[in-house]
């Protein structure tokens, strides 16, 4: 458990670490000082190999790194930083999506790059991927789904670049989402995007039965 006293500690040098997007942040003492605590936690989580482990692992250690993120998110410049980018990846392996899209606003507005071993996917590719990703695993474990974080999401990514089966991802378990929550017409939207952008993506019977049940309400209604 951090002190109150290296809490504001953090925070500031989180701050003065990101004041100029010129320099690089390893020069920092502070930065460098956070780079080996989550070194340190890496090697940890290596050691662990049940992703539900280490999804829990990350939930206690995040609080650890929230002085640092505050204090960038309110007063960086936009200086590349792993630490909270690979905060924002964390928050989605542990199921704060909320969390992780407000690191993501700063980065995408700053134009930060995806952390060390996600290399291969442009940030936006890989906020869509992961944040579907999360989403889907919490509705197939019927646990409750936010669909704010996922329009959010969407909107922040919709004219980024990437694979269309990663935004059909991202439309299909939006649809699904908001089908639950009793708002067809907006779900019955996401549903045929997802299908549009992929067609196999597994959404053509649930459209139709989403289209039957609509068509049974309207004439109901009548």
């Amino acid at each position: 458990m951090l002190s109150p006293a290296r809490r504001h500690r953090m925070r500031q040098q989180a701050i003065e670490a990101s004041q100029n997007a010129d320099n690089p942040l390893c020069h920092a003492s502070g930065y460098e000082q956070m780079l080996i605590k989550l070194n340190d936690d890496k090697r940890r989580l290596k050691k662990v190999h049940s992703n539900e482990r280490k999804a829990e692992m990350k939930r206690q250690l995040l609080p650890e790194y929230l002085p640092w993120v505050s204090g960038v998110l309110e007063k960086g410049k936009g200086a590349q930083d792993a630490v909270l980018m690979t905060v924002m990846i964390w928050r989605l392996d542990a199921g704060d999506v909320p969390g992780a899209l407000e690191i993501a606003r700063y980065a995408l507005t700053h134009g930060l790059v995806s952390p060390d071993g996600f290399k291969r996917a442009s940030l936006p590719y890989l906020l869509a991927e992961e944040v579907a990703s999360a989403a889907t695993r919490a509705w197939t474990a019927k646990e409750p789904v936010d669909v704010d974080p996922l329009l959010a999401t969407i909107a922040m990514t919709e004219y980024e670049d990437m694979p269309d089966q990663v935004r059909a991802k991202l439309h299909k378990i939006t649809g699904y989402v908001l089908r639950d929550a009793g708002r067809a017409s907006e779900a019955m939207t996401h549903l045929v995007r997802a299908h549009q952008l992929h067609d196999g993506c597994g959404v053509k019977k649930d459209i139709e039965r989403l289209g039957t049940a609509m068509k049974k309400q309207a004439i109901a209604s009548r």
